[in-house]
């Protein structure tokens, strides 16, 4: 990971400014009633408690899924009712794309963190990236069975590949949408690649050929923890291949499971999915919530998730070294989400889903 030096002077006057943020953003917070903070992980609990703990604040974390914080986020503010003031890592294009041009929820950056990020990772912020990558049984195989994902689309695959549904999980669809607005002629050349002849574009995108002929190989259809065992469960003489979140590695310490990164694929290991951390708009406790936010950028509030490999967007941060996957040596081979795509990913996503369910076998 790549670190700022500061010298003394620069040190000593960014400390005080973040000790006076934090300062008048707790002196604030005081006053103001308990809030709730939505996240797609658990640990969002344990979060939540130490943070409440450091500033003597309550906040309560609480798990919910992609698709339930959004529906959450509106109907409060419908209702003139918030409980979430704080949302994070909800689906990142209904949030970019509706919610925060329709004034249910803002994004706000902390200034400690303003120089600091990316400019792609400040308006939304992006707290964390989730890498979801292609995974393989390190017990059933002594490397990677595959180097390129059209090979996902041959015989020798049928039937023996797992992922999370797209009809379910829309961050699929929409990654289906990034490769082909950003990345389509790397899945061309990867065609190339596999097959020793140009992809026919008269048949429309590389992307959207080779979505149909995955989908139509006999995917896996699994929830997070089902796709997990089904790759990484110990003891099977052929388990299937397939894709999933980085977090769910720990599963090699937890359940004994043979997880393992299939690096050095074409045109990418997996991808980097935007957790962005929002505050609603009409939240009875907007200091706590910035306050809460801010906690979430440092390497203390964001322990838990970093823990499970999911990249802070500060780069200062950075993941522990002992986080279980070993994501941090093949962060280079995954796409990086371009969430300036926000609209398209929102705008074409049931045309995704359509294809997918009518390729699926």
């Amino acid at each position: 990971m790549n670190y700022v030096k500061l010298g003394a002077l620069g040190l000593l006057m960014a400390t005080s400014a973040q000790a006076q943020t934090a300062a008048e953003l707790l002196e604030a917070a005081k006053a103001e009633p308990p809030m709730t903070a939505y996240a797609v992980t658990g640990k969002i609990v344990d979060t939540a408690e130490a943070f409440s703990a450091k500033y003597g604040l309550k906040v309560t974390g609480k798990k919910v899924n992609e698709a339930g914080q959004i529906e959450l986020l509106i109907r409060e503010a419908q209702a003139n009712n918030v409980v979430g003031g704080v949302s994070l890592a909800a689906d990142p294009s209904t949030v970019t794309a509706q919610l925060i041009p329709e004034g249910i929820v803002e994004s706000w950056l902390p200034p400690e963190v303003a120089d600091q990020l990316p400019a792609s990772a400040r308006d939304p912020l992006v707290v964390v990236s989730d890498p979801t990558v292609w995974a393989y049984n390190a017990e059933a195989y002594d490397a990677c069975p595959i180097s390129n994902v059209w090979q996902l689309t041959d015989p020798e695959w049928k039937a023996r590949i797992a992922m999370m549904d797209p009809l379910e999980k829309p961050g699929y669809a929409d990654w289906f949408n990034q490769l082909e607005e950003n990345h389509d002629a790397e899945m061309a050349a990867a065609y190339q690649a596999h097959y020793g002849k140009a992809f026919d574009s008269s048949q429309g995108s590389a992307t959207e050929a080779w979505v149909k002929a995955f989908a139509g190989n006999g995917v896996l259809i699994a929830d997070s923890s089902g796709v997990a065992d089904a790759i990484g469960a110990a003891g099977q003489e052929k388990p299937f291949f397939g894709m999933t979140s980085v977090a769910k590695f720990r599963d090699n310490a937890d359940k004994g499971s043979k997880l393992a990164i299939c690096a050095g694929v074409a045109p990418f290991s997996g991808w980097l999915y935007p957790g962005i951390g929002v505050i609603a708009k009409g939240t009875a406790s907007p200091n706590t919530a910035k306050l809460f936010i801010s906690y979430l950028m440092t390497a203390e509030g964001i322990a838990p998730q970093s823990a499970d490999g999911k990249l802070p967007s500060d780069p200062r941060v950075g993941l522990p070294a002992d986080e279980a996957s070993g994501i941090a040596a093949d962060l280079g081979q995954l796409m990086v989400w371009n969430n300036a795509g926000a609209q398209s990913d929102l705008d074409r996503r049931q045309d995704w889903q359509d294809i997918w369910r009518m390729s699926l076998r």
